[in-house]
């Protein structure tokens, strides 16, 4: 069986990744096992340059606050800011500290230098302004979106005005509460403010959907395209906050599944845009349910890659990251019988994997689930592997 698994394999480059697929998908996303280790994301950047040089992508998606990536996007297109502003304030969940993530954006300013508009590349956080212990404001996103429509669109037409939105909002430390994730009686989403918000906030998208020829035609698509990306966050948030004061044994599952949501409307607006490529933890990218337990319950929603391919079917593809040992994390050789044991037995390490084919040569046998014994690292499902367009392995991954 090591000759069969062995031709399965085959360098990690562009060319490999693309043989795998009958055609360019319009969003190919790359999964990792595991957050924080610089080798995966230094393996990300250059693949992902040879995807752009070799392929035509041109926008570069991770999963960080989407409202923070603008301020990357800003950098990366037309030089706004410096790099160290860029990297403390664009970025969430702690990314901006990465020195793979810093050598990202600079590799796709200098990308950009002296290139005319349509070819620069283009950089989005996909995901919700979301963090374990919480959410954000609605604010930005709510007073963004005014903003864009107040400067075009009759006042006659509004819901509202600017103070009131202030006014609904109050404090935002009321928003932003830790103690709210686990205890739901500290949560403002469902006060009479937080409810009006909801119906403020539907009504602005909606009258940005309606004034779309007019709101084009004054400023731009891609202003138009912004004024979007606010409005899906700040209604994104508002549902958010208002699953996070809920008390039903239902809430942690929606909280999981409206992350997922939001991150995949991101997705499928990029994927409007022009093809992309997507980074992001495997379980947000997988097209299987995704599971987790939490506070003792077990947890199942639909993650931001199945619902993604449910919209655009084959133009999304998923490439999976397995490894071999973290062992700065406790995370030793793996069990012979398991998928990464079977891939750590072969010579090289890190290559692409063709899953169809490496699910042919195993056959009837089944591989065992590897356990973790860090709870910052997932293994490969082997039940998922028929769900992968492609599997990327790394034998080892040392400390950073």
């Amino acid at each position: 069986m090591a000759t069969d698994i062995k031709e399965t394999t085959h360098a990690v480059e562009a060319a490999s990744v693309m043989k795998l697929l009958s055609a360019r998908p319009r969003l190919l996303a790359l999964g990792e096992p595991t957050h924080g280790e610089d080798t995966l994301l230094d393996l990300r950047n250059e693949l992902f340059r040879q995807l752009v040089e070799q392929q035509g992508y041109r926008t570069i998606a991770i999963e960080s606050d989407c409202m923070r990536g603008l301020v990357v996007d800003d950098y990366v297109t037309s030089g706004t800011g410096t790099l160290d502003e860029v990297m403390e304030h664009g970025f969430s969940h702690g990314w901006g500290t990465s020195a793979a993530n810093r050598e990202l954006v600079r590799w796709m300013r200098a990308y950009n230098d002296g290139r005319p508009a349509p070819e620069r590349l283009r950089f989005a956080g996909f995901d919700g302004p979301l963090e374990i212990t919480g959410a954000a404001s609605p604010r930005q996103a709510l007073t963004a979106l005014h903003g864009y429509l107040s400067a075009r669109v009759d006042a006659d037409l509004f819901p509202c005005t600017a103070e009131t939105f202030d006014r609904l909002l109050g404090d935002d430390d009321r928003w932003t509460n830790p103690a709210a994730m686990m205890d739901p009686t500290r949560s403002v989403g469902k006060s009479a403010e937080a409810n009006e918000l909801r119906l403020l906030a539907d009504d602005l998208v909606s009258l940005l959907d309606e004034q779309t020829p007019h709101l084009i035609k004054e400023t731009s698509r891609e202003d138009w395209d912004r004024a979007r990306l606010y409005g899906r966050t700040a209604t994104g948030l508002l549902c958010y906050h208002s699953w996070m004061a809920d008390t039903a044994p239902s809430r942690m599952t929606r909280l999981v599944g409206l992350r997922d949501r939001m991150m995949a409307d991101n997705l499928l607006a990029l994927a409007e845009r022009g093809p992309a490529l997507v980074h992001a933890h495997n379980g947000h990218l997988q097209r299987e349910k995704s599971t987790m337990r939490m506070g003792g319950r077990p947890l199942e929603w639909w993650s931001a890659g199945a619902l993604v391919s449910a919209h655009l079917g084959e133009e999304y593809a998923f490439l999976a990251t397995a490894l071999g040992t973290i062992r700065h994390q406790g995370v030793d050789t793996p069990a012979p019988d398991s998928v990464e044991g079977l891939l750590y037995a072969l010579p090289e390490d890190r290559y692409v994997v063709d899953a169809a084919r490496l699910a042919t040569a195993l056959g009837d046998t089944q591989p065992a689930p590897r356990v973790s014994p860090w709870f910052g690292y997932a293994p490969l499902d082997p039940a998922h592997l028929a769900g992968f367009d492609g599997l990327v392995f790394v034998k080892a991954v040392p400390q950073s």
